[in-house]
């Protein structure tokens, strides 16, 4: 019951094609929760994790269930809060190099190329910072909600509205260039997946299930790939939505839906090259020869990334709403509901630390840079851990 409430707090239906004669037989009377977050177990850590830095970012992630990350550009780490707040911090150090409150309310950010910090608003700007001072740059209306971070190659940059589109804009100007308009299901889960730019193309995913490569310059659609169909009776079993960060390596996109699969893609031709059935809205990582997969019930796993099947699975940590997996060094870190984070082995899955870094939870997507794991938390605390190397 708790599992099923908190997925509807994240699902948006289209009033006019729902009576309330759809949500019967929704709700049960049974106290039983089958899908209560599961206790912690206690493990002996065999590696050091220390605190380097910690500091406050405005009122972090909001009330709008946004997953506002942080990014890296070279020594500095820029993140943004709902209330506008952006700041620049050293990424060594935490030391402030400038900071800007906004007049408007961001639900998608950080990206950045070059000198500019690009920001998406929850009325559907896209801003542009630039990253040296903060100073605004340009802000262009794109009406749809921005839920994820637009990307850039310096000369494009593409932006995702929750209402379907992806849409480029001129990265000097701002102006608009070119729309593609997706369907949109009628009940989709309340995010965006990021757009990957790579060179002059851009992959994005997307509600109904689909995988696109388009032409950075001209919106031309290059190939498309569905990762996931569409099944079941009611508008919840056919949410198949690609809402979590891809993952693109050695010419190969991986990507993992909601109720449907997780692919390996090639890139140059769209052709599927394999595919493991899997359930996320988290997003897909890689490293050490593995993609990492957080399903929705909580289950870890490492898939070998020539198709071969399953490296390791960890069921653990069932139901505790997990992040994207992101590798630090030799381990890959995962953070729950209650703002833990968990480190794993990429070799074989088992525990090896844990720390606490936001009581309000974790939901935007950790970063890392060698051994040190940036952690944004929901209530706004950043907090920058280094991972020990082996000896």
């Amino acid at each position: 019951m708790r599992q099923l409430s908190r997925l509807l707090l994240i699902l948006v239906m289209t009033i006019t094609l729902f009576g309330c004669s759809t949500v019967t037989g929704w709700f049960s009377s049974d106290d039983e929760d089958l899908t209560a977050p599961a206790e912690l177990i206690d493990f002996d850590a065999s590696v050091d994790i220390e605190e380097m830095w910690s500091l406050g970012v405005g009122n972090g992630q909001g009330e709008g269930f946004y997953r506002i990350r942080p990014v890296i550009s070279g020594q500095t780490l820029f993140v943004a809060a709902a209330d506008g707040e952006v700041l620049a911090v050293n990424r060594l150090t935490g030391d402030e190099l400038w900071e800007v409150e906004l007049d408007t309310s961001l639900s998608g950010g950080v990206g950045v190329y070059g000198d500019g910090v690009l920001l998406g608003s929850s009325d559907g700007f896209v801003l542009k910072l630039d990253s040296a001072t903060g100073a605004q740059r340009w802000s262009t209306p794109l009406r749809g909600e921005i839920l994820s971070a637009p990307q850039s190659n310096g000369t494009v940059v593409v932006a995702q509205t929750y209402d379907g589109k992806l849409q480029g804009l001129n990265f000097a100007s701002g102006a608009l260039l070119w729309t593609y308009d997706s369907n949109v299901p009628v009940l989709t889960i309340r995010g965006t997946s990021t757009p990957i730019v790579d060179g002059s193309r851009v992959y994005a995913g997307f509600g109904n299930g689909r995988v696109l490569a388009f032409d950075i310059n001209t919106g031309a659609v290059l190939w498309e790939v569905r990762v996931a169909i569409s099944q079941g009776r009611s508008e919840i079993e056919r949410i198949v939505d690609i809402d979590g960060a891809m993952a693109l390596a050695g010419g190969v996109l991986y990507a993992a839906s909601y109720q449907g699969n997780l692919v390996a893609i090639d890139v140059q031709s769209g052709r599927k090259i394999w595919q493991q059935k899997a359930s996320s809205f988290a997003g897909v990582s890689q490293a050490f020869g593995n993609v990492y997969v957080a399903d929705a019930d909580g289950t870890l796993t490492a898939y070998l990334r020539d198709g071969q099947g399953v490296r390791w699975t960890e069921p653990v940590l069932a139901y505790r709403e997990l992040s994207r997996p992101t590798p630090v060094g030799r381990y890959v870190a995962v953070a729950d509901l209650e703002g833990y984070v968990h480190f794993l082995s990429q070799v074989d899955g088992s525990f090896v630390g844990r720390v606490r870094a936001d009581s309000d939870g974790v939901r935007a997507d950790m970063v890392s840079d060698g051994n040190i794991l940036y952690v944004y938390g929901n209530s706004g605390d950043l907090t920058a851990y280094e991972v020990a190397l082996d000896e």
